[in-house]
């Protein structure tokens, strides 16, 4: 038969599947153990834990903070002085986090005047040709005057036109100024919605009323959904001394989870709150430890001077970060999961053919009676067998 012959021959060929049953445990074994592996995997992971069946949505939400408490101290900088939440809360409000004032370096009675440059080994000098009138040295306290004067007794600086008295913020206070903070409270006010279900909800639940909001605290045993946290519980649980952590501050976590399930009841969807220090506090790599920041308080003195008291301030910022995914039952993704598991339990025919043919000993016999060419009445030969070598033999 030549070429054009039979593929002439071939476009009016059809197709059609024959069962064949073939009575080998091996075969039947992996047939049966691939089935159920897939049944798991489709029962199991997609359908329990992934949910594959649901429609889902990201959480959309906003946050509100109010921290509570009051300090006594009694220091050379400040005297005795009581704390209230507007001098420790910097800013008052703040987007999804807030600030709280742990230690403080505080430089008093600052004036518009000249006075000596801090020692380093670019402001000292030996006299006035060391120093340049005008410069700005950047890593400086003001404009050099380009004259060298003494520091000390042993020590000559550069001259710096800047708020006299320049700061020293080479000791930091110890144990930290505000070292109590850890009894205040903080209020967190959690608004979140998930606009494709349209639902809304917010952290203080329908049972939370104003007189137990006003004596709870939150605690991940007793007391799971209370909104108020303790600071110094909040540091502890994400693994931190706040006494140590209060000298030079640093950067706490606060993660709401609003992971829910929306084919359940809507008051089973609850926050889930956990701590973590989001600073770097690795010994072996920490440049520039904490966090801190520089703020001035001004007034006019007895002369009428503009005057300053200068704050270095340590604390701690806690970041409140929100996140969650819902889901709800939809009919188009259960199909598309449906459809993709039974097309997965169809591949594993495809698979138990192969390894029947290609894997058994008896691979050429079955391969005989897997391919049957069925011929025309009128020919004549009625049918035939024909081994086929598109799956191959051993």
């Amino acid at each position: 038969m030549g070429c054009s012959a039979y593929c002439f021959h071939c476009l009016f060929d059809h197709g059609t599947p024959v069962i064949l049953v073939v009575s080998s445990k091996k075969v039947g074994f992996i047939f049966r153990l691939l089935q159920l592996c897939i049944i798991v995997y489709v029962a199991v992971y997609v359908c329990w834990y992934k949910r594959a069946y649901q429609e889902r949505d990201s959480v959309i939400s906003s946050v509100s903070t109010k921290v509570k408490g009051n300090i006594l101290t009694n220091s050379s900088a400040f005297g005795t002085h009581v704390w209230d939440t507007s001098e420790y809360v910097i800013p008052p409000q703040g987007e999804n986090s807030f600030f709280v004032l742990t230690n403080a370096i505080v430089t008093q009675g600052q004036t518009q005047g000249s006075c000596p440059e801090i020692p380093s080994e670019f402001t000292n000098c030996q006299s006035d040709s060391d120093c340049k009138e005008g410069l700005k040295e950047i890593r400086g306290n003001g404009v050099q005057t380009g004259k060298c004067v003494q520091y000390s007794e042993t020590i000559k600086t550069c001259e710096v036109l800047s708020w006299c008295p320049l700061e020293n913020d080479t000791v930091i206070p110890k144990p930290a100024l505000l070292s109590a903070a850890e009894d205040f409270t903080v209020l967190i006010k959690n608004n979140i919605q998930y606009p494709k279900f349209k639902f809304r909800k917010r952290n203080i639940l329908r049972h939370i009323n104003s007189t137990y909001l006003k004596n709870c605290t939150f605690n991940h045993k007793t007391d799971p959904h209370c909104p108020v946290f303790r600071l110094g519980d909040i540091v502890t649980e994400s693994g931190e001394d706040f006494s140590i952590m209060a000298l030079k501050g640093g950067i706490i976590g606060i993660f709401i989870d609003w992971s829910c399930d929306l084919d359940f009841n809507e008051r089973f969807c609850v926050p889930k709150y956990s701590f973590r220090r989001l600073d770097n506090k690795n010994p072996e790599n920490n440049v520039a430890p904490g966090y801190n920041f520089r703020y001035a308080k001004y007034y006019m003195n007895n002369e009428n001077t503009e005057t300053r008291t200068l704050i270095k301030a340590f604390g701690i910022r806690f970041d409140v970060i929100v996140f969650g995914m819902a889901g709800k039952f939809n009919i188009v993704p259960t199909i598309v999961n449906v459809g993709a598991a039974l097309a997965l339990l169809n591949l594993m025919k495809v698979i138990c053919d192969w390894f029947m043919l290609n894997c058994l000993s008896d691979s050429e016999y079955y391969s005989k009676h897997k391919f049957k060419h069925l011929k025309p009445k009128d020919e004549s030969e009625t049918f035939s067998f024909t081994d086929q070598s598109s799956y191959g033999t051993p």
